[in-house]
């Protein structure tokens, strides 16, 4: 009884000057599509993005640079990275154009404009 009343309900945007709707439907969904309509209706879309930008760094340097490095934060389109070894660091600087792009080739957007290495 409660899931039938609660399913069907339709769900609305806090935004004034936006109205979103998200409507149930009897079809299954992938909880990565629910996931996205919700960072949608709450306009999470850039908290979300930034967090993708974090989570492929290791993927994108490999495992000798991600055991070097921490990513800190992702901050208005820049990367903060700390690197615990300074010949690194002048390493990662040389390579910094070649991991933005390929950061935002992953990401499939150009979401990092710049990389500041600590």
């Amino acid at each position: 009884m409660y899931k039938q009343r609660v399913l069907p309900t339709v769900i609305s945007s806090i935004d004034e000057n936006r109205e979103y709707v998200v409507k149930s439907s009897r079809t299954p969904r992938k909880i990565t599509d629910i996931v996205d309509d919700i960072y949608s209706i709450y306009g999470m879309n850039q908290a979300k993005e930034e967090h993708q930008a974090l989570r492929v760094w290791n993927h994108i340097v490999g495992d000798t640079i991600a055991k070097m490095t921490e990513v800190e934060k992702f901050v208005q389109g820049v990367l903060f990275v700390h690197v615990m070894n300074p010949s690194w660091r002048t390493e990662l600087s040389f390579r910094k154009k070649n991991i933005i792009s390929r950061l935002n080739k992953a990401l499939g957007k150009n979401l990092v404009k710049d990389i500041v290495f600590k």
